[in-house]
């Protein structure tokens, strides 16, 4: 983008109700193995449904005045199960289990073999993204260390072999979303913060060997856990600056939810910055103003050109006319701050 404060969503807006049972996805932890009982469209009719609803998720980003459009992940249970379930060297069928962030176990996909990617999993939502929209595209991947603490490993001799395989798959999948013509590729790797010990051993590895090779504009995304199920907020994160390591050159965080200090962000000086500025742990519409005040916080910190507004992370939970009006009033502060800087 080459304006100021160019604005988007972390990646997932509310799936309609007439496509999945929203009740029953806020009220269990994401899945991590597929969850086909969650839709209320047939199988047979299913991928032309969601693709009908990623139309409107789309048009709802345009119409709020967003600068870099998502497909709204409307085809994902969760953020990574939808990838993670489609890599061979995995069991669904057969789930293992493991701890989620909170500490809860969850059914997780079982590795019995080697981990390989052998199909683009999210080509055709690029594809429908350049179909319905002409401004600029991100489409997300989950992470590799993410998706290694979300398995049960029965296969490698240990955590690291399983992150760098998930890695490869990663690798191979940002490469096509690019090819396909993705702008931005994000990867989520929100257990870099659940598990920081981990990270630093081998995670921040698996995350830049994921990158390997790859030329366009990458993210990675950190954050606290969904606002609707994990509601404990700490102040500041147990794994950021660290990140400056990494070889994407964006790092997307959140502060309105967790009210952050934002003056880690300057320990990220070569890093655009994706600040989270919208709360989703309130379906209230915050108004432009307080918005454009979390924004000002971060600006002794960070240059205003390598700034990119956006929500913290979970609007999928949101009802659809509150993320409707949060998004305009990050649009709205956006243009504000952007009248203030002349």
């Amino acid at each position: 983008m080459t304006r100021l404060f160019p604005t988007s969503i972390v990646g997932s807006y509310p799936q309609p109700d007439w496509l999945i049972n929203r009740e029953k996805l806020a009220g269990r932890f994401p899945p991590r193995v597929r969850a086909r009982e969650l839709w209320r469209v047939p199988p047979e009719h299913l991928a032309e449904a969601q693709a009908d609803a990623t139309v409107l998720a789309i048009k709802a980003q345009e119409e709020a005045g967003l600068d870099i459009i998502t497909d709204g992940e409307i085809r994902r249970e969760s953020y990574s199960n939808h990838f993670a379930t489609a890599l061979d060297g995995v069991d669904i069928d057969n789930p293992g289990m493991a701890l989620d962030r909170s500490g809860h176990p969850n059914p997780v996909p079982r590795v019995v073999g080697p981990v390989v990617r052998n199909r683009p999993v999210s080509v055709d939502d690029v594809k429908l993204l350049l179909a319905h929209t002409d401004r600029t595209i991100k489409m997300t991947v989950p992470g590799p260390f993410t998706m290694s603490q979300q398995a049960q490993n029965d296969h490698y001799p240990d955590d690291e072999s399983v992150a760098m395989a998930y890695a490869d798959a990663c690798n191979a999948e940002i490469r096509d979303l690019f090819a396909a013509g993705s702008d931005i590729v994000p990867i989520d790797e929100p257990y870099m913060q659940a598990r920081p010990d981990a990270a630093r051993a081998y995670g921040l590895a698996a995350l830049n060997r994921a990158l390997d090779g790859v030329t366009g504009t990458t993210a990675v995304h950190i954050c606290f856990g969904y606002a609707a199920i994990i509601h404990g907020r700490p102040s500041g994160y147990s794994f950021l600056p660290e990140l400056a390591g990494c070889s994407c050159g964006q790092i997307s965080i959140e502060t309105a939810q967790s009210k952050l200090d934002p003056g880690v962000l300057a320990e990220l000086s070569d890093k655009t910055i994706i600040l989270g500025v919208i709360d989703l742990s309130d379906a209230a519409v915050e108004s432009s103003e307080v918005v454009a005040d979390r924004v000002r916080r971060a600006l002794p910190f960070v240059d205003v050109e390598r700034l990119v507004l956006s929500t913290d992370c979970g609007m999928k939970y949101l009802p659809r006319d509150s993320a409707e009006g949060k998004m305009r009033a990050m649009t709205d502060a956006a243009e504000h701050l952007r009248n203030e800087m002349g």
